[in-house]
């Protein structure tokens, strides 16, 4: 289809013409609002206002905007449940609700009455319109998420809360609508609550079983993409079946696919980018579409009940964001991130004026329908979400900006013995295993500006040259693709020469702090592996992980990890731990630790510092592994640590591992981790001080605390 001039008339009918607007807007408000210092979130809603219908009528807000713009909606939720913290959000799930209880019940209190007293609506529109200032939207959210502040408690807890207070809104908009129908009873609540309760089973235990299957059957990138938006929008349908908004299931949609999508993955990656820069800018300006700045100044009813409704808006959320500090000792920073994180009004705002709007009570002798809520509140609404989106922008930017300094000023500087971070290298020698190397790495990393990955291969002098470069650049590619599908830099390495002298060439060239390598696809038998292995590890140094990827790390349901009796004692304890509670928190996997006794006050310790679902059993018996079995499920990782022959650690019933996993576990993954071996006069300040804690014979809860909290506060 050709573009002529007459395609050219307001509205603009072309569609390419049309997309082309819109992703103008996309691009151009962040660049020009940044100089401003205004959010472009803010943005994008007035240019929505000033193209859309009511403005220059560039555009129509026909389906194709609408679809848009619902799916951006759902987005931000989504992302709500994804990036949450499921550990800190069961470890404050009690301030969630007492959140969701005072952002509900102070608006809905202050809105109703004000309804009635100052606007003199009837009752049953004054509870409704309780409602509607009562239920939030996390619009901000995107703003948060680009400060980084998204794992702080305030955040936590006004993400838990929006659930509850939105869902209770949108429980007292169901039994409005009921009675005007006339069909509220016991019936009506048991319907509600058995369907709610089944939605809920459904997206929540069933959701992550496919999920799982999923990703574990089908590797191509842009089909796992497809499938979580399938997810999302299935998601949002059951909860639209339910008899609750869609904005619930994407959100319990995104808690389902919490830990099978890693915050440091390229899936995460993918699906964040594209809700930033297409999905949630749409929805912006969607709702600013809906704005008609004429209306406030022909109606002064309509300016009445905006000002009423933003002004209750305002104080309640304040006082409720106010009492929720109060109650669990928060900071002035936090309060204002969980004010400005609720303030917005935007979805269930909207869902239940359109509703109210279509809701006819009677009609008047001249045939004009008398609705639930009137034209002067539908305007009124479009006006409170416009201040209170602006305000929340405003408010989020600001308060997060100074949340995230507090947070970064509370936290020790790095020794000058880390700035060199953690370089990683990462030894692919099958097409096959390198993704899931690769990612085992981009998972143990602590996201230190100074990290450095490379990826190895080693090409035999006395292999076909042309055929084995060839499949080297294969496996590099992909390692490198895998890395900047995750926005991490991974440089390529081809070395000619044998495997152990190649290997350890390139960890003392590059001073290598961590390697990694495939497990063999052959049994461990022979002794050239041991030859080949053993030659590897001759540098004590660097922490060595050995690999066997079965399926993606990503839907793994728990790490068993074997610890032998005095592993504290070794000198790289703690940088290996350290490497492994990372692993948990990025994959959201739970651990059990089967490890003496000793070692259970060091588990309770670090999880104080940094939460992660884990249990502990005392093992001991090395010579009995086969005890073990009973414990590994087949999405299960088991870790062994193991000890160089001079390790402190070490003791000969190490050597019947590769025998076992051989045996017992070649269908599940498996991870060996061989710690560095650091003479104390060559290791970091940092560790010692945690490592000398142990060594006196007893744990000093308190000291080791603090060296732990440096751990895992540095950058």
């Amino acid at each position: 289809m050709l573009l002529n001039i007459a395609d050219l008339s307001l509205p603009i009918s072309d569609p390419i013409l049309r997309y082309l607007i819109v992703i103008l807007i996309v691009l151009l408000a962040p660049i020009l609002l940044n100089k401003l210092k205004i959010p472009h979130l803010i943005g994008l809603i007035i240019a929505g206002a000033l193209i859309g219908p009511n403005g220059f009528g560039v555009l129509e807000r026909d389906s194709s905007i609408v679809v848009s713009g619902t799916t951006g909606l759902l987005y931000i939720m989504f992302l709500a449940g994804l990036e949450i913290d499921l550990i800190e959000f069961k470890k404050n799930r009690w301030k969630s609700i007492g959140f969701g209880l005072y952002t509900f019940c102070i608006p809905m209190i202050i809105g109703t009455f004000s309804s009635y007293y100052i606007l003199h609506f009837d009752w049953m529109t004054s509870v409704l319109l309780g409602s509607l200032i009562s239920s939030h939207t996390l619009l901000a959210y995107p703003i948060a998420s680009k400060l980084g502040i998204t794992k702080d408690k305030s955040v936590n807890v006004t993400v838990g809360g929006t659930m509850i207070t939105d869902t209770l809104a949108l429980l007292v908009l169901a039994a409005i609508v009921g009675m005007t129908k006339g069909d509220v009873g016991t019936a009506f609540w048991m319907r509600l609550s058995l369907s709610i309760l089944a939605f809920g089973l459904i997206v929540l235990l069933v959701f992550p079983v496919i999920a799982r299957w999923f990703f574990k059957v089908v590797s191509d990138k842009i089909s796992q993409f497809i499938f979580v938006m399938v997810m999302v929008y299935f998601g949002a349908v059951l909860a639209e079946l339910a008899g609750v908004e869609g904005i619930i299931g994407a959100f319990l949609a995104g808690l389902a696919l919490n830990r099978l999508i890693p915050h440091t993955s390229p899936l995460m990656n993918r699906v964040d980018f594209v809700g930033n820069a297409l999905f949630i800018p749409f929805f912006l300006i969607s709702v600013g579409m809906l704005i008609d700045f004429s209306v406030f100044i022909k109606s002064v009813g309509t300016l009445k009940v905006a000002a009423v409704l933003t002004l209750g808006v305002i104080a309640a959320k304040w006082l409720a964001a106010w009492a929720t500090a109060k109650t669990f000792r928060m900071s002035r920073s936090q309060l204002r991130v969980i004010f400005g994180l609720s303030v917005a009004q935007a979805a269930a705002t909207l869902a239940a004026v359109m509703v109210g709007y279509n809701i006819v009570i009677s009609e008047t002798p001249d045939g004009i329908p008398i609705r639930l809520l009137n034209e002067d509140v539908l305007n009124g609404s479009i006006l409170v979400i416009l201040i209170t989106c602006t305000l929340a922008s405003f408010v989020t930017q600001k308060a997060g900006r100074q949340l995230a300094a507090e947070t970064e000023a509370g936290k020790d500087q790095p020794d000058i013995a880390d700035a060199d971070g953690m370089n990683i290298l990462i030894a692919v020698n099958t097409l096959a295993k390198t993704e899931q190397l690769v990612q085992l790495a981009l998972n143990i990393r602590r996201h230190n500006p100074y990290d450095k990955m490379y990826a190895l291969n080693i090409i035999n002098k006395q292999e076909a040259p042309d055929e084995s470069d060839k499949n080297a650049r294969k496996m590099l590619h992909l390692a490198t693709q895998t890395g900047a599908s995750a926005d991490i830099e991974i440089e390529e390495v081809i070395r000619y020469d044998t495997i152990i002298n190649g290997i350890s060439g390139e960890v003392k060239a590059k001073k290598i702090t961590d390697l990694i390598m495939g497990y063999s696809t052959k049994p461990y038998s022979s002794d050239k592996s041991f030859h080949l292995i053993n030659g590897i590890l001759t540098n004590e140094l660097i922490t060595t992980y050995v690999y066997n990827p079965v399926q993606p790390i990503s839907t793994i349901k728990k790490n068993i990890v074997v610890i032998p009796p005095d592993a504290e004692k070794e000198s790289g304890f703690f940088y290996w731990l350290s490497n492994l509670w990372t692993l948990a928190k990025n994959c959201g996997g739970g651990v059990k630790f089967f490890a003496a006794k000793e070692l259970e006050p060091v588990f309770k310790t670090l999880n104080e510092l940094n939460p992660i679902s884990y249990s502990f059993s005392e093992f001991i018996r090395w010579e009995d592994l086969l005890v073990l079995s009973r414990e590994v499920a087949p999405n299960d990782l088991l870790t062994f640590v193991l000890s160089r022959k001079e390790g402190i650690s070490h003791n000969p019933h190490m050597d019947k591992v590769f025998s076992y996993l051989d045996k017992y576990f070649r269908q599940n993954n498996f991870l060996l981790i061989y710690p560095s071996q650091k003479k104390a006069e060559v290791q970091d300040d940092f560790f010692a001080g945690a490592h000398n804690h142990i060594l006196d014979g007893s744990v000093d809860i308190q000291g080791l605390g603090k060296e732990i909290e440096k751990l895992f506060t540095r950058k």
